[in-house]
């Protein structure tokens, strides 16, 4: 919090990991600052809030998540009013082409091995489970105001195409480039200007090679629907999701759960936990804290 609100500090990284994030966010926005945000759990959880308090306190939010920067680029000098459609890649993870009763007994070690990125363990298991997919929508609807059928997901296993923006007249842009975080994190400080010569990785399409697209198995990523549900119910539904999962996620690191478990917990939570208002920081916190409670009581049955 004293990081974030540092009087000599015009733009904010916040790169902690899960609901840790939301208020140090807060503090940032209601300060003036710009908040470069990696924290994808800071928007999933009070997306409203912290909308709040970036218009309040003159705030600014930029994405440093590589599929919501590739949107920005796409949309810098572009009236909200022209956007049609929002399609977000995600790479697949490491059991895109597992069965599904192979991938409900996968190993911490093999979740981890992503194919694509190099990243924390927790975002790591998300994308492997695509919960990271859903944490990502619900991010597109408060970054961009987007309704949520506005933002589809397709699964993109080589990562060179981070985003598509589809236009009211049907013509579609895209971002890509090779899959590094170089540049979403510089064009979160730099934005709307670009650095020449940084020193990134140059794209070059034939080293790209063939690019491929798939649509998102429900049977093998049973989580990223519960998600997308969650969203469409919202009030403090992405709440108790994110905060269900970040549960079930670090059981399963620590070896006390099973990887087919983690949808399972996330799911018994949404079904037991209420849904209220997230207009306020004590309600989304009472909500987080109960779908914890809730999440550790489903692990434990």
């Amino acid at each position: 919090m004293e990081a974030a609100t540092h009087p000599d500090a015009r733009i904010v990284v916040n790169g902690i990991v899960g609901a840790a994030g939301l208020e140090a966010t807060l503090a940032a926005l209601r300060a003036g600052k710009r908040v470069a945000l990696a924290n994808k759990e800071t928007l999933v959880m009070a997306g409203e809030l912290v909308t709040r308090a970036a218009r309040d306190g003159g705030g600014e939010i930029v994405p440093v998540d590589s599929e919501h920067s590739a949107v920005l680029q796409c949309l810098t000098g572009r009236r909200p009013a022209e956007l049609a459609r929002l399609i977000l890649t995600a790479s697949g993870g490491p059991f895109r082409t597992w069965t599904p009763e192979r991938v409900a007994g996968a190993t911490v070690e093999e979740a981890l091995r992503h194919p694509t990125w190099k990243m924390g363990k927790k975002i790591t298991v998300d994308s492997a489970t695509l919960v990271n997919k859903a944490l990502e929508v619900i991010e597109a609807h408060f970054f961009f105001g987007v309704g949520y059928d506005q933002v589809e997901v397709v699964v993109h296993p080589q990562s060179i195409v981070h985003a598509f923006c589809e236009f009211v007249d049907g013509s579609v842009l895209a971002q890509v480039g090779f899959p590094t975080m170089e540049l979403p994190i510089l064009y979160a400080l730099t934005h709307p200007e670009r650095v020449p010569d940084a020193g990134t990785r140059r794209f070059d399409p034939v080293a790209a090679g063939s690019l491929t697209f798939e649509t998102v198995s429900p049977e093998l990523f049973p989580a990223y629907a519960l998600g997308r549900a969650a969203a469409r119910t919202g009030g403090t539904a992405p709440a108790v999701f994110n905060a269900a999962n970040e549960v079930a996620v670090q059981l399963f690191l620590e070896g006390k759960i099973r990887f087919g478990q983690v949808a399972d917990i996330i799911g018994s939570v949404l079904g037991t936990s209420r849904t209220s208002d997230a207009g306020t920081l004590a309600g989304v916190l009472a909500a987080d804290a109960e779908a914890r409670r809730l999440a550790q009581e489903a692990a434990c049955s």
